[in-house]
């Protein structure tokens, strides 16, 4: 058996943050959805996802029966133990939506349309809450849920490392957790909104103030006298400093200086240079609109705070101003005076002023330095799919 998370319709609706992976590799809390998946189930997990993502993301060997599952679902228990208690045939289904489907053939389950049930499968409904990125700004929306749900995942039946006398803690402090090697000093926790996460080998440097609920991942370093408001996921190997309020910082990215995130996403191996601000709230407190891919246009958030998404490779230049709802694509280099517009394509060069496109020679050499800077490997993969988003950009 193996669990396959499908990005079928979903895809468009989630980049700029889905041009580099599947849905299910997206990270709201501690793991990433498909890491979710495989901790709680053991199963191995594939994507049916792009083609062009299809050789760093592939589909996994088949042994019938198999879960198709809608890529955007956060893989709670109750949603779990619902799709392993499929069988072959059978489709589970919320609000006249199917969430996951169990394939009777050999040769897997075939792609689903997460809009519709299929008139041949036989319906189990599902009534548990269900939690679903559709949107880039989901995330941010949902990410106090999935830290949560995470960290009891990872930390049952296991006990924390101690904190040092030296923090002051707000509320119990059996709500913080400290993986083997965090390093957590002269701080204030305060637990009474949330459980605070520190990951293996992560640093809390001195005079650090975090509400939770909080993540921050392993390797990863918040900078002295950070100011963190949960619910904020960081991933692993990220450095954070300044005011960060309700945030997911997907991994590998700095965002290491003074400066304001709040209501936003930030993918891997994002820079933004120090004074770096982005508001999420308009002067009109009105709703605030964002750029959607899949529809070409603004389009209504829903939301009062939204503030910045950016794709991965993206940076930004010391004391760039980013306006409420703005969304970059990906290796877009932003710098300058003035507000840039709310929309930044993939591979622009550029700020307020105006954008050139960003050589990609250029911006292959930079991830590739940014990459191996971690001792992570740029692969023949990476770059491929780097050429092809920017094929795109360009038309």
């Amino acid at each position: 058996m193996s669990i396959i998370l499908s990005d079928a319709g979903l895809h468009s609706h989630l980049l700029p943050l889905t041009f580099t992976r599947p849905v299910g590799q997206l990270r709201p809390g501690i793991l990433r959805l498909s890491e979710g998946w495989y901790v709680r189930t053991g199963l191995s997990v594939g994507y049916r996802t792009e083609g062009y993502l299809s050789k760093a993301f592939p589909l996994p060997q088949y042994a019938s029966p198999n879960f198709e599952v809608n890529g955007a679902l956060f893989p709670s228990d109750e949603l779990v133990g619902a799709v392993l208690d499929l069988k072959p045939g059978q489709v589970l289904v919320k609000d006249g939506k199917p969430l996951a489907y169990c394939s009777e053939s050999e040769g897997g389950p075939q792609p689903m349309d997460w809009d519709s049930v299929p008139g041949y499968a036989a319906q189990i409904q599902f009534t548990a809450e269900v939690i679903s990125f559709d949107r880039p700004w989901h995330l941010f929306q949902h990410c106090g849920k999935a830290i949560e749900q995470d960290i009891a995942l990872l930390t049952e039946g296991r006990r924390s490392q101690r904190l040092s006398a030296l923090n002051t803690v707000v509320g119990d402090p059996n709500r913080i957790f400290l993986e083997e090697g965090a390093v957590v000093e002269a701080c204030i926790l305060n637990t009474n909104g949330g459980p605070i996460y520190i990951g293996k080998d992560a640093e809390v440097m001195e005079g650090c103030i975090i509400r939770g609920p909080f993540a921050l991942g392993d390797h990863s370093q918040l900078k002295m006298g950070a100011k963190i408001y949960g619910p904020t996921a960081v991933g692993p190997e990220c450095r954070v400093g300044g005011e960060v309020n309700n945030c997911v910082i997907s991994g590998f990215s700095n965002k290491g200086h003074d400066g304001f995130l709040g209501n936003s996403v930030l993918g891997e191996w994002c820079n933004l240079g120090a004074d770096t601000n982005g508001s999420n709230l308009k002067n009109t407190y009105g709703e605030v609109k964002a750029w959607s891919y899949s529809e070409n246009a603004q389009v209504d958030t829903g939301l009062q705070f939204c503030g910045l998404i950016m794709g991965d490779h993206s940076k930004s230049g010391i004391n760039t101003m980013f306006n409420t709802g703005t969304v970059v694509g990906v290796c877009a280099n932003v710098f300058g005076s003035g507000f840039p517009p709310k929309h930044i394509r993939s591979f622009a060069w550029g700020g307020a002023d105006g954008f050139v496109d960003h050589d990609i020679e250029r911006a292959l050499n930079t991830a590739k330095r940014v990459m191996e800077r971690r001792k992570i490997p740029f692969t023949q993969l990476d770059e491929d799919v780097l050429r092809h988003i920017c094929t795109i950009a360009k038309g």
